[in-house]
């Protein structure tokens, strides 16, 4: 295994206001931007050749990776003029790809943090002869997901829409968003459209009496589609609950980063991330959030489980917690954000202003 494709064209709409300025696999994750511990991992286990497929925000990529050389790497771009969904998006750098036709390439999501064993997803796919293998993840409510039941011997047997009743919940597998495909079946995806991997392709491969293979793996796996699971991430990252190599200093209760500047009796605890001249106040309190660069919290204030955008400023006795603070964004003293609300980028509130919750 030598080559993969990174599919991070996504405009993480759910993740708004974190994507408002950047694209969802560089906002910053334990440190660094999230990208980069897939593409750590992806070394890890023994990739050398990836290619990001691109789209929204496009142009920040390549002038933060370069080459990939810094990461062991050897890194190329290709830009999506108009969304191609996932199978599109494959499609759309099959021309990159360096291997033969049946060669693997792995494929990753570019929005899924996970323990995966790489290695032993492309060992699954090697020994069992399949055209395609999927990473499958056993979750405890699969509602919200497609389902993939698998035989005794791991094919994949069916892929099956979001349950709508108990009866239709026949396994808890999952697709989980990692794939090892053989080239020849990248090379067959059609051009110059909209194709979809979950709805389209793997379905019409499985009634052609192709050989979609599971694998399931349980460890570490989350979706970070939402603010509360990319803030959850970050802080799992600094606990060391999620593995990656990229994490710029040792796991632990925080992670403060070398420019930022911390008051001695601040507190800082469940995978608190301080960003790059962030600063937190005297007596502020800060738990499993994520401060991004240049981020203020004055005295006082009580971060929980909330994410503060980059320049953004929260006053002091403010209290956030299961929120998000767009970047820019000035939060007076003495307001109270709670679960779910989301203040857009550069917007100010005054004192006193806000003291609600919403489910939103």
């Amino acid at each position: 295994m030598t080559e993969a494709i990174l599919l991070v064209g996504g405009k993480g709409t759910r993740l708004r206001p974190l994507t408002v300025n950047t694209p969802k696999p560089m906002v910053p994750a334990a440190g660094v931007p999230f990208l980069t511990h897939q593409l750590a991992r992806a070394r890890a286990a023994g990739v050398e050749h990836i290619v990001l497929a691109t789209s929204y925000l496009a142009e920040v990529f390549e002038p933060h990776f370069g080459d990939g050389s810094s990461l062991g790497l050897s890194l190329e771009y290709v830009t999506e003029e108009e969304p191609l969904g996932t199978g599109g998006a494959i499609r759309n750098v099959a021309s990159r790809l360096h291997s033969g036709p049946d060669e693997p390439v792995l494929i990753f999501n570019g929005d899924i943090l996970t323990g995966l064993d790489i290695q032993a997803l492309v060992a699954t796919h090697s020994s069992s002869g399949a055209d395609v293998s999927l990473h499958l993840t056993r979750v405890e409510d699969p509602r919200a997901f497609g389902l993939v039941p698998t035989d005794g011997t791991g094919r994949v047997t069916a892929f099956l829409e979001k349950p709508q009743t108990p009866e239709e919940i026949v396994t808890d597998q999952i697709n989980a968003g990692a794939y090892v495909f053989k080239r020849s079946v990248i090379d067959s995806i059609p051009t110059g459209r909209p194709v979809s991997v979950e709805r389209e392709t793997f379905p019409e491969l499985l009634s052609a009496g192709a050989h979609l293979q599971g694998m399931v793996d349980s460890t570490y796996w989350l979706d970070l589609g939402t603010p509360q699971a990319f803030v959850r991430g970050s802080a799992d990252l600094v606990l060391g609950r999620a593995p990656s190599p990229a994490v710029p200093g040792r796991c632990g209760d925080r992670l403060v980063l070398p420019s930022a500047r911390v008051a001695p009796d601040a507190k800082l605890t469940g995978g608190t991330v301080v960003g790059s001249d962030a600063v937190v106040g005297e007596g502020a309190r800060v738990t499993g959030s994520t401060l991004l660069a240049g981020a203020i919290v004055e005295p006082g204030a009580v971060i929980t489980d909330s994410l503060i955008g980059a320049g953004a400023r929260i006053g002091a006795r403010t209290v956030v917690s299961g929120a998000v603070v767009g970047d820019g964004a000035q939060v007076g003293p003495d307001n109270e954000l709670r679960e779910g609300v989301r203040v857009w980028c550069n917007t100010t509130l005054p004192a006193g202003a806000v003291r609600f919750s919403s489910d939103q």
